[in-house]
């Protein structure tokens, strides 16, 4: 359905439920910001709910509710009201956000949890009424289902990004924690991860403790991380472009992994402006080169999916 078609009416902001609150993960810093926007410019666009049993659930606006009790005298929100069943009010949660802030894949796997596990949907009908593979909903089934309650926390904080958290899924929960801290304390790039969750998988307990003492002799001995020289499904020019995109790919998942873990590697607000110049011509090198590759309507199709 179009997320447009509903009615928009006033409501006390008190009045709107949270129900739904538990897929979303909280940003304070996000809230302040939007507090910030509120005083300034008003509330610019509707947050959207439902109604169940006469009472307002809201499925998208929850920063800006908790936004608004911080600024004076906003004691009523605009609100969009559409009428959906419970199964596509979860959906709703994803629908009302794509092509805005990407969700994180965790929220995206508890909505998942929920309509398999809570409203009794197969993976494949989840994935039917959110629009994607069933191999997509697995992924996210996994993330929950297969990583220890302490990686999950990690991941809630926003110290552990998805990339590695699925690389953690192959193993067991027990063994998960141990590989995290490896890898942070190595700061062991994503393909040497893989190869070190592949030597762990049936090693002896002998062996694994020599994996985790030394990961990158353990993969030098077992003669490196075996990958393909040449993609046979591509061409020369394709393996050429296949192959800086791995270099790519491997160096941002380095990075990501350092910047994600707390302490010493914390950026001052001084080298984020510095920064910031460099970052925005990642991005937009990033833009051209997908647009040079893919053309412009399919670098368009995917933005939308």
């Amino acid at each position: 359905m179009s997320w447009d078609e509903g009615m928009d009416r006033p409501v006390p902001r008190e009045a709107l439920g949270q129900k739904y609150r538990r897929y979303r993960l909280a940003d304070p810093q996000a809230e302040s910001a939007l507090a910030g926007s509120l005083r300034r410019w008003g509330q610019l666009s509707p947050v959207v709910a439902c109604l169940r049993a006469g009472k307002f659930e809201l499925l998208d606006g929850f920063k800006r509710q908790s936004a608004a009790a911080q600024v004076p005298g906003m004691s009523t929100l605009s609100v969009r009201v559409v009428e959906v069943d419970e199964r596509t009010a979860k959906a709703a949660i994803l629908g009302l956000n794509r092509g805005q802030r990407a969700l994180r894949e965790l929220e995206e796997a508890w909505v998942v949890q929920g309509l398999v596990r809570d409203d009794g949907l197969s993976q494949v009908e989840a994935a039917q009424l959110l629009g994607r593979h069933k191999s997509w909903v697995c992924r996210r089934l996994a993330l929950l289902e297969k990583l220890s309650v302490e990686v999950k926390e990690d991941m809630r904080l926003g110290l552990l990004g998805p990339a590695l958290a699925r690389q953690l899924t192959r193993l067991p929960a027990g063994n998960q924690e141990a590989v995290l801290a490896l890898t942070r304390r190595e700061t062991l790039t994503a393909q040497e991860v893989s190869g070190v969750i592949e030597l762990l998988q049936g090693a002896s307990a002998e062996q694994a403790a020599f994996v985790l003492a030394k990961p990158r002799e353990a993969l030098a001995r077992a003669r490196g991380v075996p990958t393909p020289l040449r993609d046979p499904r591509l061409s020369m020019p394709g393996n050429w472009v296949a192959k800086q995109l791995a270099h790519l790919l491997d160096v941002l998942g380095r990075m990501e992994n350092w910047l994600r873990t707390p302490g010493e590697r914390e950026l001052k607000e001084r080298d984020r402006e510095i920064l910031e110049p460099q970052l925005l011509r990642l991005a937009d090198q990033a833009s051209v080169v997908s647009e040079l590759l893919l053309g412009p309507e399919g670098v368009s199709a995917r933005s939308m999916g």
